[in-house]
């Protein structure tokens, strides 16, 4: 039987945007690679990016389930979906394709919502999911760091800061997010 790895959290790293890639080589040096990863936190409980995605679209999920106002003018008025760069659309529901130095998955979460709502988009704008830095309304409306987390008691405490509000998806993938290095190190 093989050994399980050993992992430690170091810290709450926060959000890192457009140095992502850069702290990836800064923890490369400093740990080795494959000596550090990126985890969440619930309860005292390890979750891996891919678990804690399912949350993140649920949040967006019920979001809209709760406001179809909103859901459908999405639907009616947007083609499509994106973060940082129109590019971003070519990863249609996959969370594992991210072509930009920031993660982008609330687009992905969005096309999965829209999805599972057995909807798909008819409009014709191109609308960037981006907060005070998309021109459309619902870019800051359906933004991950203004949409409540829809189980708030999940959320880390004290809940880490930045450009999304108290409470929301994004304070909940920022605040859960710890990084851990294996034992020993």
């Amino acid at each position: 039987m093989k050994k399980q790895d050993k992992w430690k959290i170091i810290k709450r790293p926060g959000y890192s945007g457009k140095h992502r890639d850069a702290l990836r080589r800064k923890y490369d040096e400093q740990y080795g690679k494959g000596n550090w990863r990126t985890a969440w936190i619930i309860q005292e409980k390890i979750f891996s990016r891919e678990e804690i995605l399912l949350l993140y679209e649920d949040a967006y999920y019920y979001f809209l389930k709760n406001n179809p106002e909103i859901l459908q003018q999405l639907v009616k008025e947007a083609r499509d979906v994106y973060d940082d760069a129109p590019s971003n659309v070519n990863s249609g529901l996959d969370y594992t394709k991210q072509e930009t130095s920031r993660t982008h998955y609330q687009d992905i979460a969005l096309r999965r919502c829209v999805l599972r709502f057995g909807l798909k988009f008819q409009g014709k704008k191109l609308i960037q999911i981006r907060d005070i830095k998309g021109k459309h309304p619902l870019s800051l409306i359906l933004s991950p760091g203004r949409i409540p987390f829809h189980m708030p008691g999940l959320i880390k405490k004290p809940e880490l800061t930045g450009w999304w509000q108290a409470g929301s998806i994004e304070s909940f993938y920022q605040s859960n997010k710890v990084l851990q290095i294996r034992s020993g190190q």
